[in-house]
């Protein structure tokens, strides 16, 4: 065991339930159940490989208790019939293999159901949805509540029967409890609304049917939204206080934070520090003198140790974390912490598919969390060589992928550095997550001693040739898109020039003052890469336009970006101008035309972020050079066209697909 981190796995005993460590994995919905509500075979995979890589609890995603009005989500799991539990046995008795704990959260959507999923009117504390436009519920009655109720307890009987060691009542991020407790959608005049004891008693009726069905020695966990983090809502002391009147029959408390419009603090944003919330935990822990979990973007080992040794927790919650890396605690139990693969917190797989899309979840770093490693049990059955062109994200998974089954890899990259645009994206402060993921699979290649990278070379098909290659990737990534607008090309990122693209801007990011009072800044497009520096210069301070084609901005965002950077854009009064097309650039300023004619937007600093292109500089001489020969040809990434990292990477680790085409495997 890694000495350093005595407190993170020093074991815990709740009620009859002993804890081997610290880390427990927080429930966060995935979309793998099936359409009926049921856990299969790859979902129940899915927690495996979180119990394989050593976490201490495991808390499985929330649970319908009340079905079709409770439910979230497009397929969530049910808890609420008895023919439910079979599936869930073999998940619980798959989880226990390993010495690891199992919980389930039991949950109702209340007013964040979905009618066009449910087929019926979403319900609540009281008529107010539980976000920016979002449904108006009906409010439930006094019986319905006590009906629910009911079936919380119910569905908790049903857990502690399946074999889970305890159960979860989600009380918090704009669910049915949630409903009840918060000002914000409580406005009952009844003894359910107003005061914090009123608004806390539909919380206390399911905390007290719980513990009655479940019984004295059964752990019971209660998940709260500490701090709302909106105006109105609940503050973290007003939280201390309603906590009062249920916490009685908890045995640990989720410590988490946010509601649906505070989505970014609920689903941390990337620029929130490691353990940015812990302060509510240990507020919490305080005053309660009860075991607490604390989340918040933690992927540091050291932070988390220092969390549990400070005293502001007892448990390290990670939800995201563990989706990127599986293996996070036995990695750093047994001293490998340098090959955690980390979570960026970008949300695009898991928050961005589930929510906006509708989709089961993805990762951005990790290409299969499912089956995770089961690939490097395989391995190449004759000799294999594979050249990489491009050491960006997506060509780096394409290379260590290949070399880890056996394949004689080369990897060329024209720069000093690996790891492409994604280097030069994290230098953007809020950005700097980023960099852990490049960072992690330049040292998962320099472990293969069957990878060699050649840097500061450019590949020509010559050079290609003498390596003798079986498989040529093409990985040369995009540049920035700069279309032949009068001025443009001659004045973007030129010297002494007030314009610059995404590129110009990150190389001299140190350069811009922090206080950009009264300075005008426009920038044209509001894609991903205009929102960047958007949220980089409009804190500062400056007077901000964004100009883009369409209808909206940042339409392919995730929903925890799109929600930040719609208040950072509110926040400093950034000016929009949709449907605006960009006609001339001049050196102060951009000539544009809408529907109200052109007009002239100056500027001290201007910005071209129209988006990226796909770059290939050899791609086409390659088909020449080997149309003649059976080496194959993948061309991955943004050098197909320009998109997320996720889709290199996963991109990258479908080279497995080709060694088996070609009956390598």
């Amino acid at each position: 065991m890694n000495k350093s981190y005595s407190n993170l796995f020093k074991p815990l005993t709740v009620k009859n339930i002993t804890f081997k460590n610290r880390v427990a994995m927080t429930p966060m919905g995935t979309n793998f159940a099936k359409q009926n509500g049921e856990i299969g075979p790859s979902h129940i995979n899915y927690y495996k490989q979180r119990a394989k890589g050593g976490a201490g609890l495991i808390i499985v995603e929330n649970a319908c208790i009340d079905f079709p009005l409770g439910s979230n989500g497009t397929t969530q799991l049910r808890i609420d019939q008895d023919n439910y539990l079979p599936s869930l046995f073999k998940l619980c008795e798959t989880v226990h293999e390993y010495g690891t704990k199992i919980s389930i959260q039991i949950n109702h959507a209340g007013a964040s159901a979905v009618s066009a999923r449910t087929g019926m009117q979403p319900a609540s504390a009281s008529n107010i949805p539980s976000k920016k436009g979002g449904e108006i519920p009906r409010p439930l009655t006094k019986e319905e509540l006590q009906e629910i109720a009911k079936k919380y307890g119910q569905a908790a009987q049903r857990a502690k029967t399946a074999g889970f060691d305890s159960i979860e009542v989600h009380g918090g991020h704009s669910y049915l409890i949630s409903q009840f407790l918060s000002p914000l959608t409580n406005d009952r005049t009844d003894e359910f609304g107003g005061s914090p004891e009123n608004r806390a008693r539909f919380a206390k009726l399911v905390m007290s049917e719980v513990r009655k069905t479940v019984g004295p020695d059964f752990p019971i966990m209660v998940r709260i939204s500490a701090d709302e983090l909106l105006e109105g809502g609940n503050s973290l002391e007003d939280t201390l206080v309603l906590l009062e009147y249920f916490q009685e029959e908890a045995d640990i408390i989720d410590v988490s934070a946010g509601l649906n419009d505070s989505i970014y603090y609920q689903i941390d944003a990337n620029y929130l520090e490691d353990g940015w919330r812990s302060y509510m935990a240990k507020a919490v822990r305080e005053k309660f003198s009860k075991p607490v979990i604390t989340t918040g973007n933690i992927r540091s080992p050291r932070v988390a140790e220092e969390i549990l040794a400070n005293g502001d927790s007892d448990f390290i919650g990670m939800g995201r974390g563990l989706i990127a890396d599986p293996e996070w605690v036995n990695k750093v139990e047994f001293g490998a912490e340098e090959n955690i693969r980390k979570c960026i917190s970008c949300n695009i797989g898991c928050a961005g598919h589930r929510i906006k899309f509708n989709r089961p979840i993805r990762c951005t770093v990790n290409p299969d969390i499912s089956g995770e490693n089961d690939y490097q049990g395989q391995s190449i059955k004759k000799d294999c060589n594979v050249v990489v062109i491009g050491g960006g994200t997506a060509g780096l998974e394409a290379a260590c992928t290949a070399a880890e089954v056996g394949c004689t890899t080369f990897i060329i990259e024209k720069e000093q550095k690996l790891g492409g645009l994604v280097n030069q994206i994290s230098q953007i402060p809020d950005k700097k997550r980023l960099s852990d993921f490049p960072k992690y699979l330049v040292n998962r290649a320099k472990q293969l001693n069957n990878l060699f990278a050649i840097t500061e070379t450019e590949a020509d098909t010559d050079f290609i040739e003498k390596l003798n290659p079986d498989i040529i990737v093409n990985a040369t990534g995009s540049q920035p898109l700069l279309p032949p607008i009068t001025g443009l090309n001659e004045l973007v990122d030129k010297e002494d020039s007030k314009i610059s693209s995404i590129s110009g801007m990150i190389n001299q990011i140190d350069k811009y003052p922090q206080d950009l009072s009264n300075k005008e800044v426009v920038v044209i497009g509001g894609g991903a890469v205009g929102l960047d520096v958007v949220e980089f210069l409009a804190p500062r301070n400056a007077k901000v336009s964004i100009v883009e084609m369409q209808s909206t901005i940042g339409k392919d965002l995730d929903p925890v970006t799109e929600a930040n950077i719609s208040d950072i854009i509110k926040e400093h009064k950034v000016k929009k101008l949709l449907n605006t097309k960009l006609l001339e650039v001049k050196e102060n300023s951009f000539i544009v035309e809408n529907d109200e004619g052109k007009k002239e937007l100056t500027f001290d600093y201007g910005f071209v972020c129209l988006g990226m292109k796909s770059n290939n500089p050899v791609l086409e001489e390659l088909h020449k050079k080997f149309e003649s020969t059976d080496i194959e040809i993948m061309n991955i990434g943004d050098s197909v066209r320009a998109r997320k990292i996720i889709d290199g990477v996963h991109e990258g680790r479908n080279i497995l697909k080709i060694l088996a085409k070609r009956n390598y495997l």
